[in-house]
């Protein structure tokens, strides 16, 4: 990389504070989140839980694998810290780094994604072997469709982080939704069309299949896309960087545990794609429950972390180490405040919901059945899910990359060996129930290892302050639900409801409007500090009026 070039560029807008970037990003992310739930819908609503629905989740889950495997999970994982400070370093601004980044990684993506390509039929044998219920050529030939999708993936996460590094928040979080409609317009043209998909001999030349397949990695395209104008109006100018400085070493370093670290993700979740594979339905029912469970993380808890990120890398990088523990136990308190209520409402609500939301069309009762206990027994996985990766972002931030990965290790052997432990004892029908479960427990494991090893490496990390707002959120979000589900089954009496649908609405909307306001009611009454300014917001707002 040359060091002589000058660039000029537009000076970076102003950092804005972590409770307004992420609020902003909120009101992207549920529009993201509910349009994404929508296309999940129709697609359960049109092509059933059985074993097309499981193809097409088994296939559409490669290109994600396989790009966090090249790349994606270095972009996501260390990109920040390291634009942050080449940003703070350089004359440029950052710009040539930038610029190395993008090169480096279109093209190991596109190679990446065409060796992918061509290995199809082998990625979907060893995805498929061992499972009598799959359809090992109907995985491949959605797998063809759908696996040019992983450059794209990977510029989609490449530029979110640019963009983030320059205070730009809000379109990388509304470009899913683009994706989602794409999705949406897709699964309509699919509905409309005649004909059925064969399963006996699978057509690669099917127009379903084709429209379906196609239609999917179009979505994940435009996603990428659509952020360019964002980049130029940043001020940023790409150009092709093929040399070198000292500091692509670090990015080599870190890239190399990174990328064993995904290795170690993607190995767990193959082998939880192989396990559910094995049940009745198991791994639609988990993917759709992970769905729900993640749109409160989503909207709030990626919000979070997405504005903490660049702020904990530039205390990382100033060694402000005060500064980073006080990023790092409010990251802690947020996620327990803003996520367990929807933990506690999702554990007693999950059933309703799965019967409510997922018995649509094809998917019948017992779809909608298994995602629902699914749902509601893996839950209590959500908070730690969210402090697990707020702990490793610290790590990365201090450009340590090693001990995520040797984390994830632990967290990995444990995943693993809870899998075959419910494969072993579980009944096909009930394995979704335990793919789910493991996965929250393996959860659990990462947040405490991770808490003591960042008290070893920061020393004190506030965290009898931390579990003091853990526990007030516990006991706010229990007694909040439930009140919430003794009210929904006396409204249901009352009623008289007997039927499995109209009763899961009833207690969905009940247990939501009441349980969720008296959680975060119940916080504020037990003057948790961090409710203290949504609470004057509340105020001002009624005085206006």
């Amino acid at each position: 990389m040359s060091e002589s070039a000058t660039v000029v560029i537009e000076p970076v807008p102003s950092a804005p504070s972590v409770a307004k970037a992420s609020g902003s990003m909120a009101i992207a992310t549920i529009v993201s989140r509910v349009s994404g739930l929508l296309s999940k819908l129709m697609l359960i609503a049109i092509i059933g839980s059985d074993v097309l629905n499981d193809s097409y989740q088994a296939a559409t889950t490669l290109p994600t694998m396989i790009n966090e495997l090249l790349l994606g999970g270095v972009l996501t994982s260390v990109a920040i810290p390291l634009l942050v400070r080449a940003e703070k370093e350089d004359a440029d601004g950052g710009e040539s780094y930038a610029q190395w980044l993008v090169t480096m990684s279109i093209v190991l993506l596109g190679v990446g994604t065409a060796i992918a390509v061509a290995c199809a039929p082998l990625l979907t044998s060893a995805l498929t072997s061992g499972s009598e219920d799959a359809n090992p050529a109907l995985v491949t030939a959605f797998a063809y469709l759908v696996l040019p999708g992983i450059i794209f993936y990977g510029l989609s996460a490449l530029i979110g982080a640019i963009l983030n590094t320059k205070n730009v928040f809000g379109l990388p979080t509304w470009a899913p939704v683009l994706n989602n409609l794409v999705v949406i317009v897709t699964l309509a043209v699919y509905w409309v069309m005649p004909g059925e998909i064969s399963l006996d001999p699978v057509e690669m030349g099917n127009a379903k299949l084709l429209v379906l397949g196609i239609g999917t990695m179009l979505g994940v395209a435009l996603q990428a896309l659509v952020l360019l104008p964002a980049m130029k109006r940043t001020g940023f100018k790409f150009k092709w960087r093929w040399g070198w400085d000292s500091r692509l070493a670090d990015f080599g370093t870190l890239g190399f545990w990174v990328m064993l670290y995904v290795g170690l993700g993607l190995l767990s979740m193959f082998v939880l794609t192989r396990v559910a594979l094995n049940g009745e339905g198991a791994l639609v029912a988990y993917n759709y429950q992970w769905l729900v469970s993640q749109m409160p993380y989503g909207v709030l808890g990626v919000s979070l972390l997405t504005a903490l990120m660049p702020k904990m890398s530039r205390a990382a990088a100033a060694k402000d180490v005060d500064g980073l523990v006080g990023d790092l136990s409010f990251g802690n308190r947020m996620s327990s405040i803003m996520l367990m209520p929807f933990s506690a409402m999702l554990t007693v609500a999950g059933l309703s919901i799965g019967i409510g939301v997922f018995s649509l069309g094809a998917s019948g009762l017992a779809g909608g059945t298994r995602i629902g206990m699914a749902l509601a027994l893996s839950a209590f996985g959500l908070v730690p899910y969210a402090i697990t990766l707020l702990q490793l972002r610290v790590f990365y931030a201090m450009k340590d990359a090693r001990t995520p990965t040797l984390i994830q290790a632990i967290i990995v052997v444990v995943r693993i060996g809870l899998l075959y432990a419910f494969l072993a004892i579980s009944p096909p029908e009930k394995l979704a129930v335990g793919v789910s479960i493991a996965m929250s427990l393996s959860f659990v494991v990462g947040a405490v290892v991770g808490q003591v090893w960042l008290r070893i490496r920061l020393g004190r990390l506030r965290t009898g302050f931390t579990l003091w707002t853990v526990c007030l959120t516990v006991v706010a979000s229990a007694i909040g639900c439930a009140v919430a589900m003794g009210v929904s089954l006396l409204v249901v009496e009352l009623l008289g409801l007997e039927a499995p649908v109209p009763v899961a609405w009833v207690e969905i909307i009940v247990q939501t409007v009441i349980g969720l306001p008296l959680s975060f009611g119940l916080l504020a009454v037990f003057r948790v500090p961090e409710m203290k300014p949504a609470i004057d917001k509340i105020i001002r707002l009624v005085r206006r009026r």
